[in-house]
């Protein structure tokens, strides 16, 4: 049986791991926060101290944290994990984090004799807990289809996008799109509703026509119910938007809608809606036209 250390348990990590359990995995979980260790413990999983109790010994180690500095952590820590890597080991790194660190890492990793994949995902919570995740990935093809078990237990699709770094670049480049597709659903609504267009049936349109979107699929009813409750934060996409947004400068792309939706991502995080649904950028919205969304004004 493959044995598998999962280290970040959030909004994401959690629902994977437990995917694999039920897949009938032998896991090993660490998570900073030790008490979100108890669900998956309570389902079969082995619970560790450190991350590098986590890995030791384990044929594969998945990660899945939240951003650079903690990442270098659990790589590079005192309680790290490159320290315990045995020849043959495959890493695999789920976070959104900058292809430049992705490539730093793939490197230690390989010095140490085992084999890397950067694999981000692209789905939110609800895919995360059904098991229907998209990974795109960079790395070796050959270690990708030796551990293609793993990744159709968490996710419906995998897309190779090349080598390492790759996984990581179409991820950002990907999540620029969220971002400025959020904020384009959040415009089009004030215009509407503004001037008296009811919300549910401006929703219905743009589902309908040609300004559809997966985010207007995703996030429409949840703007017009008020109801931005997490299933990937406002401040995890201002995150990924700021990572594009360096990554844009360095390679010279012209990214002027990157920077007007990281610009409102980062006003939305500043009035304190940083760990609510990336949805509730739209509240900057609802600030300046002076009503929420789903609020239906009398005709005049």
């Amino acid at each position: 049986m493959t044995t598998i250390g999962f280290i970040g348990l959030g909004t994401m990590g959690a629902p994977m791991a437990s995917n694999l359990l039920r897949g009938g995995f032998q896991v090993t979980v660490y998570n900073r926060t030790a008490s979100k260790c108890t669900p998956l413990v309570e389902e079969g999983a082995q619970a560790a101290a450190t991350p590098r109790a986590a890995a030791e010994g384990k044929d594969v180690i998945i990660t899945m944290i939240s951003n650079d500095d903690s990442i270098r952590e659990v790589y590079y820590g005192e309680e790290g994990i490159l320290g315990t890597l045995k020849p043959g080991t495959v890493v695999i790194d789920s976070s959104t984090i900058s292809p430049g660190l992705v490539q730093e890492i793939a490197a230690a990793v390989e010095a140490r004799g085992s084999q890397f994949l950067d694999a981000p995902v692209t789905g939110s919570k609800p895919a995360a807990v059904d098991g229907t995740l998209v990974f795109m990935v960079g790395g070796s093809a050959e270690v990708i289809e030796a551990n293609r078990a793993l990744f159709d237990t968490m996710g419906k699709k995998l897309l190779h996008m090349g080598g390492n770094g790759r996984g990581a670049v179409a991820k950002l480049a990907h999540n620029t799109m969220v971002g400025i597709h959020n904020v384009a659903l959040a415009e089009g609504f004030s215009i509407a509703v503004k001037s008296g267009v009811p919300a549910d049936k401006f929703l219905e349109l743009v589902q309908l026509g040609s300004a559809g979107s997966k985010q207007a699929e995703l996030k429409g009813r949840k703007i017009i119910e008020d109801d931005f409750s997490n299933q990937f934060s406002l401040a995890l996409m201002l995150k990924d938007l700021k990572l594009a947004s360096s990554l844009s400068d360095a390679t010279g792309v012209p990214t002027p809608m990157l920077g007007l939706a990281k610009s409102l991502f980062q006003a939305g995080y500043t009035q304190g809606f940083g760990e609510e649904d990336l949805s509730a950028v739209v509240k900057t919205y609802e600030s300046w036209i002076g009503q929420k969304i789903g609020e239906e004004k009398p005709e005049q």
